[in-house]
């Protein structure tokens, strides 16, 4: 069934809609959350979770990429759990990783925060990541958006984890270098 059809399903209020939801892009959210959070059962619950936060978020709202709507949901909901995990000292997965990574190019420092608002951070962000070949663009956006492992960049893309390492390294470098000059003390 495709994405219109789905939505409308939900518009019309018809159960089906999660059933059509779970088929077409259950592996998706699965994947998603999995990488964030390294649970079986964490990453169930966060996918069932999606599908009823898309259930209460439609209507109002239609989205116009399904795929990435619910990508956003499960990522999100995944992050809190994750969150809640590691506040009760438990939890795994690969963002501990990913999270380290980034933190050289992007801080958490309180000045950071202050000095530059949040969507002028994220939009110098993306306008980086326009400037990258396609696949390095998606290498970046695998590891830090989807939080998968190098392994499974390197079999996805047929490198080495080693070229994928090092590809990463020196996209983070770069991502370092734009952001300090655009003003962003790291």
């Amino acid at each position: 069934m495709d994405d219109a059809n789905i939505v409308q399903l939900y518009f019309d209020r018809d159960k089906q809609a999660i059933t059509e939801t779970a088929t077409k892009y259950g592996n998706y959210c699965a994947s998603i959350a999995k990488n964030i959070l390294g649970n079986h059962e964490d990453t169930e619950e966060c996918v069932n979770d999606t599908y009823l936060n898309a259930w209460n978020a439609m209507p109002p709202h239609r989205p116009k990429i399904l795929a990435t709507f619910l990508g956003k949901i499960v990522r999100n909901l995944a992050f809190n759990r994750y969150k809640h995990n590691t506040a009760a000292k438990r939890g795994a997965g690969e963002l501990p990783a990913v999270l380290d990574e980034l933190g050289e190019c992007v801080s958490d420092k309180e000045d950071v925060e202050e000095a530059y608002d949040y969507t002028e951070l994220v939009a110098d962000i993306n306008a980086f990541l326009s400037t990258l070949p396609t696949k390095k663009r998606n290498v970046f956006v695998r590891r830090y958006w989807y939080a998968d492992s190098v392994s499974e960049i390197a079999a996805r893309y047929n490198m080495s984890g080693f070229a994928v390492s090092m590809m990463l390294n020196r996209l983070r470098e770069k991502l370092r270098n734009y952001l300090t000059e655009r003003g962003y003390e790291l």
